[in-house]
């Protein structure tokens, strides 16, 4: 049987293969996906008060019954903490001692988030209420990124590429919880993102109805703005801002704290100030 010959001769066939090649090569790539926007806080907000929550499991750390939940909004598929704890003891004794009044609430967590907003901080994720499982809860902001916290630093001895920066933060947060009079700042609820960023999570067992500092020692530096932003704030803004999730004598006692650092500070002066790195 004679043997079937390709239509195209072979210099035609070669010459047809390179043509669809350099066409190819001539193509220009296909555009790389353009990273998502950052979101603001108000998306965010919104974000956690209306996705969906497609499924919720428990986490590793911390006593306050936290679980973890997947939400989306059809676009967005995002986590978050909720935490619906709301307790309250005449007294409640712990390693440290007993402390009269003692309160475990979610609403802190939210009263955290704005405060640390009007004082220009951005260190805490953001915290909205909303219902979950029948009951009124906090939902956060699940932080993006995280290396480890600063026990798992502390633990591996990893000290920061920017020690500057680092000493700033943690100067930040020793004032802001004295502020709050956050009593559960333990190493587990500092976080540490991959760029060395600080947020700091978990304020149920904030905002005591003590009029005096915890650990007054600790208030060697405080970022300048933080320190003005402290002394304007009144009752009526903390009211407007915080009225939904403090009490009257838990913002009095926040006031009272409040007298207390900024008298501070500027009995220190000018040397105890410093400008801290602008955090988006």
């Amino acid at each position: 049987m004679p043997r079937m010959r390709h239509p195209l001769s072979g210099a035609a066939l070669l010459l047809l293969l390179w043509g669809a090649f350099v066409a190819g090569q001539a193509r220009p790539p296909a555009p790389a996906a353009a990273p998502a926007p950052a979101l603001s806080d108000a998306e965010m907000e919104a974000f956690l008060s209306e996705a969906r929550i497609v499924r919720t499991r428990g986490v590793s750390k911390g006593v306050t019954g936290t679980a973890r939940a997947t939400l989306t909004d059809g676009t967005l598929t995002h986590d978050a903490s909720i935490q619906a704890i709301d307790e309250y003891k005449p007294s409640f004794t712990t390693a440290t001692g007993t402390e009269i009044n003692f309160r475990d609430s979610w609403k802190f967590n939210v009263a955290a988030y704005r405060l640390d907003r009007l004082l220009a901080l951005h260190m805490v994720p953001v915290s909205i209420e909303r219902r979950h499982a029948g009951r009124e809860a906090a939902f956060t902001w699940w932080v993006d990124d995280v290396m480890m916290d600063e026990g798992q630093r502390v633990k591996k001895a990893i000290e920061p590429p920017d020690s500057a920066w680092w000493v700033q933060q943690i100067a930040q947060m020793r004032v802001f919880d004295q502020l709050i009079d956050n009593t559960d700042r333990n190493l587990g609820n500092l976080l540490i993102t991959r760029d060395w960023r600080v947020w700091l999570i978990d304020h149920s067992r904030a905002f005591r109805w003590t009029d005096t500092l915890r650990h007054p020692k600790q208030l060697t530096r405080c970022e300048r703005t933080m320190l003005e932003k402290m002394r304007v704030l009144d009752r009526a803004t903390l009211k407007q801002a915080l009225g939904r999730y403090l009490t009257a004598p838990e913002i009095d006692a926040l006031l009272a704290r409040r007298d207390l650092i900024v008298a501070h500070f500027d009995r220190l002066g000018e040397t105890a100030l410093f400008d801290a790195r602008r955090r988006p």
